[in-house]
């Protein structure tokens, strides 16, 4: 057996404790903010039979053709994914369990998502999202609280420079008009469309719209537009959406070639970008997907969703200069001698009894270098306890950023510290 150092797979990251706290920072504001708009949590699995995805993604798409983890199990030759998106995961998850019986649902979850795409800053094979989906809305008023919930947490968060990009694209009997619009317009120009577009022109015309090929953008500008296919069904729900944005002053710009990467989409689309993160400026994206719950076998219900990177989210508020908290210590608790050492742990469950937290020094020393562990460890003050505290049944309570240390009988030093921290 090799002795080679083994390495996390590629585009896969630890995140390590210095970081960590960032992310838990992080997860506890979108929480409460979720919470504020009354969204439920929900937990999917990682794993889902892959034919959940090729329905309600799209088989002709990127993330089921050539970014999806998939496997056989070797147990018993199911055929499965770890989740590429969360959207699926969660209407199969209300399906299952029968949420949306005369209910409809605010939910909300997040975790780790898969897709085998070339690693970059901001664009990884494991990463983090919030996915947020409302089930059984109908109206327009849902797709707007979406945009409004995300505009106050940019402002919560003190996150700037990020732009709405707003689009529509209508129901299913105006896309299949555009459909045919777009296959006859590009088969004109065949010659001219690179691989993906001519593999894309019979099965998923409309993302050759979302290609980023320079030399495919001229052809593109002409192509027939999805907006004049529109029914007046379509445009009055987009311009409520409008009116309520302008109500609430959220700017956004109207993008005609919006048309997000997954097949289930439907009316309104909207992406928050930023231009601070160099090519992967998508921070947050979502719309409408109106047929995805008969799609996957459910009774057809109206629904809408968004997800957001956390990733992409915590490197802005980096590059924003934003650090990451300190861990947060009331105690550090110093002790050397054999009385001492028996009692220590002892002293410190008892302080936790009280609702402090307390970091009980192990692993020996003397008292020199325990009291420069406990100066670096941004604790509010040290409890220090040797044989002479132990027999007497006190210890010495030490403020460590300013202040005179103390005497305190042990039965008094929660009280002490609470003092002390206040």
């Amino acid at each position: 057996m090799s002795n080679e150092t083994l390495q996390a797979v590629r585009g896969m990251n630890d995140i390590l404790p210095d970081e960590a706290g960032l992310w838990l920072w992080f997860e506890d504001v979108v929480r409460e903010w979720l919470e504020s708009y009354g969204y439920r949590n929900i937990r999917m699995p990682l794993l889902e039979p892959t034919a959940l995805f090729k329905r309600a993604i799209g088989e002709v798409t990127d993330i089921v053709e050539k970014e999806m983890y998939s496997f056989e199990d070797s147990l018993n030759g199911d055929h499965l994914t770890l989740r590429p998106e969360g959207t699926a995961s969660c209407v199969r998850a209300a399906l299952q369990h029968n949420l949306l019986y005369n209910a409809p649902q605010r939910l909300y979850y997040g975790g780790a998502m898969f897709r085998h795409e070339r690693p970059q800053k901001g664009r990884y094979r494991q990463f983090h999202q919030f996915g947020v989906e409302a089930l059984g809305f109908v109206g327009p008023d849902i797709d707007a609280e979406m945009i409004l919930m995300c505009a106050r947490l940019w402002k919560k968060l003190s996150i700037r420079d990020v732009t709405l990009q707003l689009n529509t694209l209508g129901d299913a009997a105006s896309r299949q008009r555009h459909r045919e619009k777009l296959i006859a317009y590009f088969g004109r120009h065949s010659g001219d469309l690179d691989a993906d577009a001519a593999r894309r022109l019979h099965s998923n015309p409309l993302r050759i719209l979302d290609s980023k090929n320079p030399a495919m953008q001229t052809l593109i500008e002409g192509a027939p537009r999805l907006m004049d296919e529109l029914d007046d069904e379509a445009l009055k729900h987009f311009a409520a959406v409008q009116e309520i944005l302008r109500r609430h002053e959220v700017a956004f710009e109207i993008n005609t070639r919006l048309v997000r990467g997954l097949d289930y989409y439907n009316r309104t689309v909207f992406e928050w970008v930023t231009t601070r993160l160099g090519a992967q400026g998508t921070l947050c994206a979502g719309g409408r997907f109106d047929g995805l719950i008969e799609q996957i076998g459910g009774k057809p219900a109206p629904a809408c969703g968004f997800a957001m990177g956390i990733e992409r989210l915590l490197a802005l508020l980096q590059e924003g200069g934003m650090n990451c908290p300190p861990q947060e210590l009331d105690v550090y608790l110093v002790h050397q001698g054999e009385l001492a050492d028996a009692m220590a742990s002892g002293v410190a469950e008892q302080l936790r009894d009280a609702g402090l937290r307390v970091l009980l020094h192990c692993g020996g020393g003397s008292f020199k270098s325990q009291m420069k562990k406990a100066d670096a460890s941004n604790a509010a003050c040290a409890v220090i306890i040797g044989d002479d505290e132990a027999r007497a049944g006190q210890a010495t309570l030490k403020p460590l950023r300013g202040g005179e240390q103390v005497c305190v009988a042990l039965g008094e030093l929660p009280g002490r510290i609470n003092e002390l921290i206040k």
